[in-house]
């Protein structure tokens, strides 16, 4: 993160900011925290500071920084207590702040190929990541996620010796060939026959042991049937949920494991991205007298559905869904972002979960090996004049959900959320500064949205701790923006009916790309 000292007394706890007292030397839950931010998308941890009720930072003062400093080192370079050090000389430094000396120890993000970074030499029991609550122990599913993401071969290009090439579904080995002729007519690997044709997309491979052709892992999750990719992958589901009317609870639904179709990848790639495109409200154009359908909306979905597939993690529960309702369509896969959430934005990296799903999707057109997938989805959301996608990424278990909302960004010119900013600023005597009130709107937008819910959940959406976020919560409370409901754990918030009910608020769902 980029940490100025100069904003001390602005600082707040959060997923990436954490501070400890450390008056009688290098506190045990240091190392926790280290391996928690390491393990996530990096961080600072300050000693010699506190937390007060209030979520702000007060100094304690350190007595021997230099000790402090020495027996840092010499932790961090024990591999009986840390895995991996990932700290140079730069990564610690000293400042002054109120008359007191604090330290500051900036945790890098560890690179894929070094995670898990967990502590007293015990990789089960001491691996660690952060969420809304501080660091929490991982489970032994996220580790095993993180180790096989370790590899520069993928797991899906397994050789399965247990399978034979009758085993996977040859309708849809042959819907596939199709498909590629149509995309590469004139592609040498036509000719082939279906086993060699299978060996050169990475489908097959032959076993070291008997040197006999076998399914890859990405060819029985592409073509197998879904009671087979069971054998393999016993977390396997796909889910599709259509609810274009709220009278009813599913409009539309499609599962891997109803028995009436295939459940491969395949089929319900092409199965979903045609509901999925049915309705979009989007004019078609021409190319002389001829009309293409394909627009840039209908591609950035596609592209969107492909890197859902190809970045989940088929070991973890809860398999992939995909949401459509009127106003906006919800895709999650289990599994967290290899590249981190930051640089998958930014684009320019591919590294993608599963390479042999991702280079068979490449062949017949869909998918894109650049990197440059999602930040071109978010070019097309921003042409249409449309809200920015937002990408969420949840620990325990691992999950990345991607939302395409259809609302009109020109929502906020004439909202009640600009009023509030309005009114925000006529009030500034009040003694809020500009970062509170960003977080006032966010918890406001995220109840919104998501309705109902926990003091935890909003401090993991704003990114403060929890004991911060709860003061927000209680001025919000305070001047009737939002309920609270419960006691204690139980305790849930929602917004007013003032809030929520009809007018000109922009909380309201509106904006409607889909029929």
């Amino acid at each position: 993160m980029d940490f100025d000292i100069r904003n001390f007394d602005e600082y707040r706890e959060n997923n990436r900011l954490e501070v400890k007292k450390a008056k009688g030397g290098l506190p045990d839950s240091l190392w926790d925290t280290y391996s928690s931010m390491a393990n996530c998308y990096g961080g600072v941890i300050l000693l010699g500071v506190a937390e007060k009720e209030d979520g702000s930072f007060v100094t304690t003062g350190l007595k021997d920084v230099e000790k402090l400093r020495k027996d840092f080192w010499n932790m961090v370079n024990n591999r009986k207590k840390v895995s991996i050090n990932l700290l140079t000389d730069h990564d610690m430094e000293t400042y002054e702040v109120n008359g007191d000396v604090v330290l500051a120890i900036h945790i890098p993000k560890a690179h894929r190929e070094a995670r898990p970074v967990y502590i007293n030499n015990d990789l089960f029991g001491g691996t660690f990541r952060r969420n809304g609550e501080g660091d929490y122990h991982c489970t032994g599913s996220e580790v095993r996620a993180m180790l096989r993401d370790q590899t520069e071969e993928t797991t899906d290009m397994k050789v399965l010796e247990d399978f034979e090439i009758k085993d996977l579904n040859m309708e849809t080995v042959h819907a596939y060939r199709n498909r590629h002729i149509t995309y590469r007519a004139e592609h040498v690997w036509q000719g082939l026959a279906d086993e060699e044709y299978l060996e050169r997309i990475g489908a097959a491979k032959r076993g070291k042991t008997d040197g006999r052709l076998h399914p890859t892992a990405a060819g029985l999750l592409m073509f197998g049937e879904e009671y087979r990719i069971l054998y393999e992958y016993p977390e396997y589901f796909l889910d599709y949920r259509e609810m274009l009317d709220p009278s009813i609870r599913w409009t539309d639904r499609l599962q891997s494991g109803s028995g009436d179709w295939t459940g491969n990848l395949f089929d319900f790639f092409f199965r979903v991205n045609s509901k999925l495109a049915k309705d979009l409200k989007i004019p078609f154009k021409l190319e002389g007298i001829t009309r293409i359908d394909d627009t840039p909306v209908h591609k950035a979905i596609r592209e969107a559905l492909a890197n859902c597939l190809v970045n989940t993690d088929f070991f973890v529960a809860r398999g992939v869904v995909i949401r459509k309702d009127a106003g906006k369509i919800v895709m999650e896969n289990p599994g967290y972002i290899r590249t981190g959430k930051e640089q998958m934005l930014k684009g320019g990296i591919s590294d993608p979960r599963n390479k042999a799903l991702m280079k068979m999707f490449n062949m017949i057109g869909i998918g894109e090996r650049a990197g440059s997938g999602v930040p071109d989805i978010y070019a097309v959301w921003d042409s249409q004049g449309w809200e920015a996608p937002v990408v969420e990424e949840q620990y325990n278990p691992d999950r990345t959900i991607l939302t395409l909302a259809f609302t009109e960004k020109q929502a906020e010119k004439t909202s009640g959320k600009n009023k509030r900013k309005k009114q925000a600023e006529k009030t500034s005597g009040n003694g809020r500064t500009a970062k509170t009130d960003k977080h006032r709107e966010m918890i406001l937008d995220f109840l919104a949205s998501r309705g109902s819910s926990k003091s935890s959940e909003l401090a993991a959406c704003i990114g403060l701790s929890p004991a911060r976020t709860r003061v927000i919560l209680s001025g919000l409370t305070d001047e009737g923006k939002i309920q609270a409901k419960g006691d204690g754990r139980l305790r849930r918030y929602n917004l007013t009916v003032m809030e929520t009910g009809s007018g000109t608020d922009d909380r309201k769902p509106g904006g409607n790309g889909i029929g």
